[in-house]
């Protein structure tokens, strides 16, 4: 498994580049089967000299987060597995992270560091969105988790609970790290981490005078440099004001200053030779403390404010609870502590013992079980002769016609039925197999009958969206929704089993197409183009049928000459949805009409968009409905059936056209994204009942089964049929081709 690690790294000084950098370590040491590519969140004003590391990336530089997410796309992970702090991303509450997982296509592991229960709303938004885009989440408190379900939205069964990893070493050494230290005969506490007033250091402080007049041996070792972004600001102003606070209290003597940033060796020594570790923090938010939990593995007392993790850590009496910013209450427990060396004793041993469950080999193993549920499962697909059953399409229609969309697998019937739909099912009916005659007469004339009742002849366009009821919703449906019901009549035309629906479909096709000559939009003209060209195959001097054809194939090679660049060989600045249709056009267009440049043009921007539709697994991966608005670049979700079928209809009209088998491989490969072999590995269809769900999302498979999915994978079907004669014999044993 390749894991791509997103986050601060060592040798940056905090405590997620600590933990960042201590996953690394601990995979590789106990589960060397994951390999691990770290991307490190960088500051390019003060640069670091990373090792061993895949890349960095600008904290504050948008098109550096698409850079490296296109790197981790095309590196084929397995899994991305993100750190997330609202304030080591770039951008206002770190938001720059928000348009970085969209632009990821591997599963998603978040792990939160901080989960707020009063965020701003920016916060909430940020946070929302995340888990949206998640397949696993790990926190390291209960509390965070069940924050995350009530406030944000988070499904239960994704969110993991994982302790903070701890180091292994034996119980008990105070005694022995004191004397390497010339600690001897003195009681240590200690506080180590990055230093700044989120500490409470002020408050511990203070508690000293108390503590000292009970136990002057006492000595209080404030380990580790300020915080980077406070000494930016200000210099060593904070850390000057507890040595002042120290002096007018009397305690300088009791309290021994390490203003350094310790690698983990020489850090757990030091913290071998304490006896209570303090972690005042006035703050009751902060869901992991790296700090404690490394304090409670190495068995020492703990007395800390109530913070979310101290309070789940140290339950049962691990460690003593105290209130927040109360320097009476750490001098109190502190001195209990002292005054009772065999209880103190007790707690260390208790300490100990719940840090077992924290050490690097069980946190090791909690990663790698976490990783491996978030990554896509390996599917296999049925042979594509394996006919998908009518059931399912049948059970969305009535006498009216195809429902459009579903709750599940039940028929919505809130929302109606529409032309697109039905014009689909009506090029179903010329290429299903399987139905009586009787039975598909039956649904052929259902779906043509609401072809024919669209028509609006008064506005020259079809409607598009018919109520429940029977009543249209408006009197002129979108130009595609019209250039798709062209196409379907063609289409009839040419296929029709039944020589009566092919004379209906050609006479309502003479009405129409004398109206769609306007048509502007691109995929309008060329779903009307591919009518067209089906009605030429069937008749070659349809003489309105050329016309369709030439005009709409100039329309597309303007569009394609103004709209192409360098690396965007396309007709347009954005990729929209059904997008193999316009290559697929003017493929056919130029076979017609003998327009070899028609048909050049039309291979050469198939394989373009074929070439964004495949990912660095081979995988098919079609361009996302969130890409919709965006210019020169796009989104790996929602992925939509549609797609799929467009990529395999579009490379049989290439096979056809070429004979190259490359056109088949790339129809089997979209084939096999019904089936699972996608980027979250769930199977959308089911030959046995002909369903198919609507699409692939961030956290896997859309439930419903509208009928646009539906119709996609049985026309999909039935176009790799039409291949499969044209490239490869239906023999090879075991393999996709074998026959059912």
């Amino acid at each position: 498994m390749r894991v791509a690690l997103i986050g601060n790294f060592a040798p940056r000084k905090c405590g997620i580049a600590t933990f960042t950098t201590d996953v690394v370590e601990k995979l590789a040491e106990f589960h060397p089967e994951i390999s691990v590519d770290v991307h490190a969140l960088d500051d390019p004003e003060c640069p670091l000299p990373y090792e061993n590391i895949a890349s960095t990336i600008a904290r504050n530089d948008p098109e550096d987060y698409a850079r490296a997410a296109r790197r981790i796309n095309e590196d084929a992970v397995d899994v991305v597995w993100l750190q997330h702090e609202y304030g080591i991303f770039g951008g206002p509450d770190g938001e720059m992270v928000v348009e970085f997982v969209d632009r990821l296509a591997a599963p998603l592991v978040l792990t939160l560091h901080t989960v707020l229960g009063e965020p701003s709303e920016r916060q909430r938004s940020i946070l929302r969105h995340l888990v949206t885009r998640a397949s696993r989440i790990m926190v390291m408190s209960h509390h965070s988790r069940d924050l995350l379900v009530s406030a944000y939205g988070a499904p239960g069964d994704i969110l993991e609970v994982i302790d903070h990893g701890a180091p292994d070493r034996p119980f008990g050494r105070q005694d022995e790290f004191k004397a390497k230290l010339g600690l001897s005969g003195r009681k240590v506490l200690m506080t180590f981490g990055l230093l700044g007033p989120g500490k409470g250091l002020e408050h511990a402080i203070r508690s000293l005078p108390a503590i000292a007049a009970r136990h002057p041996e006492v000595l209080y070792r404030i380990v580790g440099a300020t915080h980077p972004n406070l000494v930016a600001e200000e210099g060593e102003a904070y850390r000057e004001q507890l040595m002042v606070l120290a002096s007018s209290l009397g305690v300088v003597d009791h309290i021994a200053w390490d203003n350094r940033f310790l690698d983990t060796p020489e850090l757990l020594d030091q913290l071998e030779a304490c006896d209570i570790y303090l972690t005042p923090y006035p703050g009751l938010e902060q869901s992991a403390s790296g700090t404690l939990s490394y304090a409670v593995a190495l068995g020492k007392a703990v007395v800390s404010t109530p913070y979310v993790h101290a309070r789940e850590l140290l339950a049962q009496d691990v460690g003593r609870l105290i209130p927040s910013r109360s320097s009476e209450a750490i001098a109190v427990a502190v001195n209990s502590l002292l005054d009772a060396p065999e209880a103190m004793a007790a707690m260390q041993r208790r300490a100990y013992g719940r840090g077992r469950a924290t050490i690097w080999p069980r946190f090791a193993d909690a990663s790698a079980r976490l990783v491996a549920q978030a990554a896509a499962r390996k599917r296999t697909t049925p042979p594509v002769t394996a006919m998908p059953s009518l059931a399912a399409v049948l059970a969305m229609s009535d006498a009216t016609g195809m429902l459009q969309h579903s709750i599940g697998v039940v028929p919505d019937r809130r929302h109606g039925y529409c032309l697109d739909d039905n014009a689909r099912a009506l090029m179903l009916m010329n290429l299903v197999q399987g139905l009586s005659t009787a039975e598909r007469m039956k649904w052929t004339l259902a779906y043509a009958a609401f072809v024919q009742s669209a028509w609006n002849p008064d506005l020259g366009r079809f409607r598009n969206f018919m109520r429940f009821d029977r009543s249209w919703c408006e009197d002129e449906g979108s130009e595609d929704s019209n250039g798709r019901a062209v196409w379907a009549l063609g289409e009839t035309y040419a296929r029709a089993g039944d020589a009566g629906v092919a004379e209906w479909a050609l006479h309502l096709y003479d009405d129409v197409t004398r109206s769609m000559a306007t048509l502007g939009s691109p995929r309008a003209i060329a779903f009307a183009m591919l009518g067209a060209c089906a009605v030429l195959r069937r008749e070659p001097g349809h003489q309105s049928s050329r016309e369709t054809v030439s005009r709409g194939g100039e329309i597309l090679m303007r569009l394609l000459g103004a709209g192409r660049r360098p690396d965007w060989a396309w007709f347009e600045a954005v990729l929209g949805y059904d997008n193999p249709r316009l290559p697929q056009a003017l493929i056919e267009a130029g076979t017609l009409l003998s327009q070899e440049q028609w048909t050049g043009a039309g291979l050469e921007t198939l394989e373009w968009i074929c070439g964004q539709q495949v990912s660095a697994k081979r995988q098919f991966r079609p361009i996302g409905s969130e890409s919709f608005h965006m210019e020169h670049s796009y989104l790996p979700f929602d992925q939509q059936p549609l797609e799929a079928q467009a990529a395999i209809e579009a490379a049989g009209s290439a096979l056809r056209a070429t004979g190259n088998p490359f056109w088949r491989d790339h129809a089997m490969t979209a084939w096999r994204w019904f089936f699972g072999d996608n980027d979250r590995g769930v199977v959308l269809a089911d030959v046995a009942t002909g369903r198919c769900r609507d699409g692939v999302t961030p956290r896997g498979a859309n439930a419903n089964c509208g009928a646009e999915s539906l119709l996609a994978f049985q026309l999909s079907y039935y176009a790799l049929m039409e291949m499969l004669p044209l490239s490869a014999p239906l023999s090879r044993e075991g393999g996709m081709l074998e026959p059912a």
